[in-house]
């Protein structure tokens, strides 16, 4: 009787191994690559909807809904003064949205970004109080390490101990209310639980705007940079003799993004002031795309993000291939952190400071809820920065519309339970169809 030995495989054959069951992973949610022509991409991407990959066509069909109901009953809401409104609105629940992303991909979930996020925000302000203010480069630098660390501690946590993200994160959530309370009362003994922010950069986030003409500039910029990648992706692709989309698929793509920074131009540079004339595009809309473009391309185009897409399609195929779960899991809740530490700067932003009544718990489930609306699948494995943002839109365009007629918390909440649970059966469904075909 004969014993055979199998060798362990070596690093670089364990490294094409992941990178192969991450691209299948990957080639799901990515019809492009596989058409030769514009025709072509339409049939397989029907065929795909009819299958239960409709990727973000609900979201858009919902949100174009919802904007067209409040429009219907108030004139206003799609005026520019409240258009812009909304885009401030927006980003806080957009970027904490992003930041659960890097772990609802892992099949995970955090539930302390609600707190970290502000805690974060509490040290940037805290060395900004005058009269010997920090440099505020060094101030964000801080606040954005915090979150970050704190999120990397649960990834170990969690990675080492094997125990549940939930249980962890809600465990975590519950300490940083606690330093939260601690941090206020060292940093603003006498401030009633609330602390200003002195910054006036900081607070041009929120507050401030570009100029019309730079707005216009740096959309233009945008779509040039962003169309230049797409060629020069696609032809690298070709010359590779790998699959990359048919050229009308990449135009298509480069108009809808001309368009849409068109209109959001267009819309920021209208005058909504009354005695004083006020034009221009927000600056939390900039950041806001610059950080979508980083991690959009973190998840698409690099080792770590095909890794991420393989963990949590299958775990444990992924870790036959070779690819370290816990380094990635790691990774992941440490990006989180860190992206959710910027939404507290920008939520400190807006409020003009930070404060300890903050809802970090209702916060973290708009995010969650974003993201699920978005097409970010619960159950890991499928989902894109994207569909964070177009959900973090639908609940601010929720929040705003109905504050707009009028309306209280508990429509706002009733609301957005509603959006949220037709998207979550939404996504059950397209995975039975998945599982039945």
């Amino acid at each position: 009787m004969s014993t055979e030995v199998h060798e362990p495989p070596s690093d670089a054959a364990a490294a094409a191994e992941a990178d192969e069951i991450a691209a299948q992973t990957a080639a799901v949610a990515a019809p492009e690559v596989i058409a030769d022509s514009l025709g072509e991409y339409a049939k397989i991407w029907l065929a795909r909807v009819r299958g239960g990959e409709s990727g973000a066509l609900p979201v858009i069909l919902g949100l174009v809904a919802i904007v067209i109901y409040f429009q219907a009953r108030s004139s206003l809401f799609l005026s520019a003064g409240n258009l812009v409104n909304l885009m401030t609105q927006a980003a806080w629940i957009v970027m904490l949205g992003m930041a659960e992303v890097f772990v609802l991909l892992l099949g995970e979930i955090d539930l302390s970004i609600g707190f970290t996020s502000v805690i974060g925000a509490t040290f940037t302000a805290w060395l900004l109080v005058p009269p010997n203010p920090a440099p505020w480069p060094l101030a964000v630098l801080v606040g954005l390490a915090f979150p970050a660390l704190y999120g990397g501690l649960q990834g170990v946590i969690i990675t080492r101990l094997r125990l549940p993200s939930f249980v962890v994160t809600l465990a975590g959530q519950l300490l940083g209310l606690g330093l939260l309370l601690y941090i206020m009362d060292q940093a603003s003994p006498n401030g009633g639980g609330t602390l200003r922010l002195y910054n006036n950069v900081l607070l041009d986030i929120e507050g401030g705007t570009m100029s019309p003409v730079a707005g216009w500039i740096v959309m233009a910029a945008a779509v040039v940079l962003a169309g230049a990648m797409f060629v020069v992706r696609d032809t690298r692709r070709r010359a590779s003799k790998l699959a990359a989309p048919p050229a009308s698929v990449t135009a298509l793509k480069i108009a809808a993004m001309a368009i849409a920074g068109v209109a959001v131009v267009l819309i920021g540079n209208t005058n909504r002031g009354l005695a004083v004339p006020v034009r221009g595009v927000p600056w939390v809309v900039l950041l806001i795309l610059v950080v979508f473009v980083a991690w959009s391309f973190l998840l698409g185009r690099t080792r770590f993000g095909r890794y991420v897409y393989a963990i949590g399609g299958n775990a444990e195929a992924a870790r036959r291939a070779g690819i370290n779960l816990s380094r990635i899991r790691v990774t992941a809740f440490t990006l989180a952190g860190l992206t959710a530490g910027i939404m507290g700067i920008i939520y400190a932003s807006q409020l003009g400071g930070v404060s300890t009544n903050v809802p970090g718990g209702n916060n973290v489930l708009y995010a969650v809820a974003a993201a699920v609306i978005g097409g970010v699948s619960l159950f890991g494995g499928r989902g894109k920065m994207l569909g964070a943002v177009l959900g973090g839109v639908i609940v601010a365009v929720i929040y705003n519309g109905l504050q707009l007629l009028g309306l209280g918390a508990s429509a706002i909440n009733i609301w957005t339970a509603a959006v949220l649970l037709a998207a979550v059966t939404v996504d059950t469904l397209a995975r039975r169809g998945r599982s039945t075909t």
